[in-house]
């Protein structure tokens, strides 16, 4: 079976790039389509803090 070529990410849909630091940003889109919360505290998160948990986010100090 092979796997169906992965659709490239799109800037400003997908992601941003942090004018500050230069780093790609996920945006709250992008991370609905992935479909799971990673628990690594991404900054657009947008799944509930209880799932975060059980993902293993870091909790904030």
């Amino acid at each position: 079976m092979s796997e169906s070529p992965k659709k490239p990410l799109v800037e400003g849909v997908d992601y941003t790039i942090d004018p500050a630091t230069g780093y790609l940003v996920f945006t709250a889109t992008y991370l609905l389509k992935r479909g799971y919360c990673c628990g690594s505290g991404c900054r657009h998160c947008p799944y509930p803090p209880d799932e975060q948990e059980r993902a293993g986010r870091p909790q904030k100090k």
